[in-house]
Formats: structure tokens, C-alpha cells, sequence
């Protein structure tokens, strides 16, 4: 009997919920930590950011409508998929971070575990920072909060998949819609993890995935005018790129999560990453009958 071929995998980007190949026909080598080949990832181009821009755009009004519960539900879905692919993410996870297999089940573990505590959080998050505000005068003054939009996230550079679902997971729990640039060095995980949404529930262009060169992507993402926010968690490892890219999203006042000294992905997350793509609505409303129809609040 001749030895069989392997079936190498072709890596493609998601974008709107499909997988095209990038814009360009480019890709590039993404080798494991000893320097050995692993894949060919696509090599996004301007054109496929601005495509990820439209596609997050368009999912925005009916992910941002959907009941917190249901968000809550599909992120829970997404986690179980995770948990029934779990042997080939630490495959990924222990090529791409040079980690034995036990390390690299851990953080996969550690992944899961974090998307599902997110799950909870999305029902909860507005009665936390929500709530009646105290006003000198006949009113009721409610306050409550809103998804800022579409937010673009450049994952860590060197927690392919932990430090990725930490920064992912809160932008779509609260409501927005994003567009993950993955590691430059290791794309692999991210890629993945776009094959696990477009199976689950969630609705395409909730979150599009790049692959590539991170400065190259994010530069033209970070000044597009129909972008509302940025997480720079990656660009901290990359030298002088964060203050570029916050220089580039001052032009139309994004609201920018700035990157940590220090980012232990590891340690129990906080609701942080959650209320910085928020906004707070307040309403007033007159307490007492209105008018003839003497309705009341």
C-alpha cells in the first residue's frame, strides 16, 4: 500500500460571516516556534479591513438589538463548540507558543472557561453599571448602557489563544461588533476560532477575523471614519505602533483601550474590558400624571 498524502489545511479570513481568501492573493509563512513550517496564512490588504468594516457595520443593528439573554445563550453555544474542538486548539496553541501538550490544555481550558464567564455576564452588566441616578427636582433619571458600535481589536502577540478570547469575548458580550486582527506571529488559533463561529449561532460580521501584518491592517482601521473604538491590546509588543495608531484614531475621537505594561491574561478578568466599549444613555422622564391621559411613570 503507498503512504498516504497529508491534507494540508488552507487558512482562510472571515469576514461577514463567509471565508474569503485575502483581497490580494498574498499570504505569508506562519512557522512554529522552533522554525518550523506550519501553515501559509492570508496576508490581508487594505481592502479586506475596509470590507471587515462593512460587514461588522451591517451585523451591528441586530446583534446590538438582540436581548442580552440571547447574546448570553450564543456565546455560551460558541464555548461548547470550543469545548468539542478542543484537541486541535491545542495543537495550535502548543505549536504556536512552543508549550507540551498538558501546558497547552490549559490555556485552551483557561479559554473556555473565559468565554463561558462572559456568557453570564452579558444579562448582568447593565444592572452593575446601570441603575436610577438621585436629581434635585420631579423626575426620574435612569441611566443605562449601550454598545459604542463597531470595535476594532488587535490581539495579543504572544497569547495566541487565551489572551485572544479575553480581548474578543467582552466587545461582542456587551453588543459590539468586531474585527480581530490576529497575532501577526501566531494567526493560527484566531483563524480557527473563525471556523467555530460561522458553525454557532452567531450572525455574520458579529466578528470578522484578519490575518497578516498587524501595522499594515490597523493603520487605515484605526483613522476609518466608521470604526467607534480600538483595543490596542497587541500593539504594545509591536515598537512605537500603539502611539501611531492612537495618533491616527484622534482624527474622528474613537474611544481607544490603551495597552497595559503588563497584560497577566491569565489572571480573573475583570468587567474592564467590558464598560470600555460601553456608553452610558440617560433619560429623564417627569414623575406624576402627563397630561390629559394621565399616565404615570
Amino acid at each position: 500500500m503507498s503512504e498516504r498524502l497529508s491534507v494540508f489545511k488552507t487558512y482562510k479570513l472571515y469576514v461577514g460571516g463567509k471565508f474569503p481568501r485575502s483581497e490580494s492573493g498574498r499570504v505569508y509563512e506562519v512557522t512554529d516556534s522552533k522554525g518550523n513550517w506550519l501553515a501559509n496564512a492570508p496576508l490581508s490588504s487594505r481592502k479586506d479591513a475596509r470590507d471587515a468594516v462593512v460587514a461588522a457595520r451591517k451585523a451591528f443593528g441586530g446583534w446590538a438589538g438582540a436581548t442580552a439573554y440571547n447574546r448570553g445563550q450564543i456565546l455560551y453555544r460558541i464555548a461548547e463548540m470550543l469545548e468539542g474542538r478542543k484537541a486541535q486548539f491545542v495543537r495550535e496553541v502548543a505549536d504556536a507558543e512552543g508549550l507540551s501538550k498538558s501546558k497547552a490544555a490549559d490555556q485552551v481550558d483557561a479559554a473556555i472557561d473565559r468565554w463561558v464567564w462572559y456568557a453570564g455576564w452579558t444579562d448582568k452588566i447593565a444592572q452593575v453599571i446601570g441603575g436610577a441616578n438621585p436629581v434635585a427636582g420631579p423626575y426620574f433619571n435612569l441611566s443605562s448602557p449601550e454598545p459604542a458600535g463597531v470595535v476594532v481589536v488587535l490581539a495579543p502577540q504572544e497569547s495566541s489563544f487565551l489572551g485572544l478570547i479575553s480581548v474578543v469575548a467582552p466587545v461582542i458580550a456587551t453588543g459590539n461588533t468586531a474585527i480581530v486582527i490576529a497575532s501577526e506571529k501566531s494567526p493560527l488559533p484566531a483563524l480557527s476560532l473563525g471556523e467555530v463561529l460561522a458553525t454557532s449561532d452567531l450572525p455574520g460580521g458579529v466578528v470578522n477575523v484578519l490575518s497578516g501584518r498587524t501595522a499594515e491592517i490597523a493603520t487605515p482601521l484605526a483613522a476609518h471614519q466608521d470604526v467607534n473604538a480600538i483595543d490596542l491590546a497587541g500593539a504594545g509588543e509591536i515598537d512605537g505602533l500603539a502611539k501611531e495608531l492612537e495618533i491616527a484614531a484622534a482624527d474622528n475621537l474613537k474611544r481607544v483601550l490603551r495597552p497595559q505594561p503588563v497584560d497577566d491574561w491569565a489572571a480573573t478578568p475583570g468587567i474592564d474590558r467590558m464598560t470600555a466599549f460601553l456608553e452610558t444613555k440617560t433619560v429623564w422622564h417627569p414623575t406624576g400624571s402627563l397630561g390629559a391621559s394621565g399616565s404615570s411613570y
